[in-house]
């Protein structure tokens, strides 16, 4: 009887290696290890520069500051229109909305409906921006086809951060009057309001828009509220004060906290109304973002560290801690998947980081920096045009 040593013998015998493929051996193997050439994303990135005073477009196929858009006041807020390449900007101070043209790069209509503004959203319908007012205390409705104030849901107490839902209603949090106000934004009009036992810090809606989520911070803990009527569902303590909230795209399945108290990120599973776990975070965590892909990243700005600290998802287990500029803030994927932007509110740079950099098989390495763009003085938010 044959031994094993003779039928490996004849096994090659009959499927002879040539010299060729012997050759070629080592240089497929390093071929299929090598990182993918980074592509250069066609568009532009709309960079709020809040002491600067100024809009910086950055230039992503070239990664450099195309232009330096000036402002009469400071910009807090930007964001995309749904279907053009267009931009508005808000300026919290004088209450002014901006429209900026990805073609001309210069300010074209402008809006205002009070002096002090809060925030905007787009409408879940993509017609029309929502303008939260401090002075006077309204919700603004600033349709896109026209940039003029148009309907206002009046509110009787400062409002201090709002939120829109999928089925056209707006929740509108006064820390000062310890209420939540629920508004339909088809009928402009106030539907409740919904007394707080503490100050309502935070509120978002689920993104089924059934129920929404109110983070308080003084009491430590999120309330989840039935949004058809008015109750309380849950009310879920916290080990940190919350102060800011990122859900997992696309249907929120899992909602992360972070806040002042402790160097950790909570998971919340907000369709089963429970804390799932917390994990450690880096130190001082605070904006977050999630990657739709696959694997999918959570992304934590660490602000006192001047790092980006990694999780995968699905696993909760960290994959990097990337050093970026000192103090990160707004974190941005481009709509290709392939860079993470962060915004360094000191140092006042753009870091750019390939989320393929982050791929299992290169955590022995550390993440390195794509690149980093100088875009001005305090850089607070962003929002990336696709050309």
């Amino acid at each position: 009887m044959r031994g094993a040593r003779d039928r490996r013998i004849e096994s090659v015998a009959r499927f002879p290696i040539s010299r060729r493929t012997l050759l070629l051996s080592p240089a497929l193997a390093l071929a299929g290890c090598r990182k993918p050439k980074a592509t250069r994303f066609p568009g532009y990135c709309f960079v709020a520069n809040q002491d600067g005073r100024s809009v910086a477009v950055v230039d992503l196929s070239s990664f450099h500051v195309r232009k330096q858009i000036h402002l009469d006041a400071a910009p807090a807020v930007v964001l995309r229109h749904p279907q053009r390449p267009v931009v508005f900007v808000l300026a919290p101070q004088g209450g002014t909305v901006y429209e900026i043209d990805a073609a001309s790069l210069a300010v074209g209509r402008t809006a205002r409906a009070g002096s002090q503004a809060v925030d905007m959203q787009v409408s879940p319908g993509g017609d029309a921006l929502w303008v939260l007012y401090r002075d006077p205390a309204a919700l603004v409705e600033v349709p896109l086809n026209s940039l003029r104030p148009a309907r206002r849901i009046r509110l009787a107490a400062p409002p201090d951060g709002f939120d829109l839902s999928s089925e056209n209603r707006a929740a509108i949090a006064s820390r000062r009057d310890r209420s939540i106000v629920m508004a339909s934004l088809t009928g402009a009009a106030i539907e409740r309001t919904i007394a707080a036992g503490a100050e309502p810090s935070i509120v978002r809606f689920q993104l089924n828009g059934k129920q929404l989520i109110a983070g308080s911070r003084p009491e430590r803990s999120v309330t989840i509220l039935d949004v058809a009527t008015g109750k309380t569902v849950v009310r879920l303590p916290l080990p940190l004060e919350p102060r800011h909230f990122c859900f997992t795209p696309p249907d929120g399945g899992q909602l992360f906290i972070s806040g002042d108290g402790m160097d950790a990120v909570v998971i919340v599973y907000p369709y089963q109304t429970e804390v799932a776990e917390t994990i450690l975070a880096g130190h001082a965590p605070g904006i977050m973002a999630v990657t739709d892909t696959s694997p999918s990243y959570l992304l934590v700005a660490n602000p006192e560290s001047s790092r980006i600290t990694v999780f995968d998802v699905d696993t909760r287990k960290l994959v990097a801690a990337v050093q970026v500029g000192r103090q990160p803030g707004s974190i941005l994927i481009t709509p290709d998947n392939q860079y993470i932007l962060v915004l360094n509110e000191q140092s006042g740079d753009l870091a750019v980081i390939r989320i393929f950099s982050l791929a299992a098989r290169y955590r022995y390495k550390p993440a390195p920096l794509f690149t980093m763009i100088p875009v001005g003085e305090k850089p607070v938010s962003a929002a990336v045009v696709a050309l």
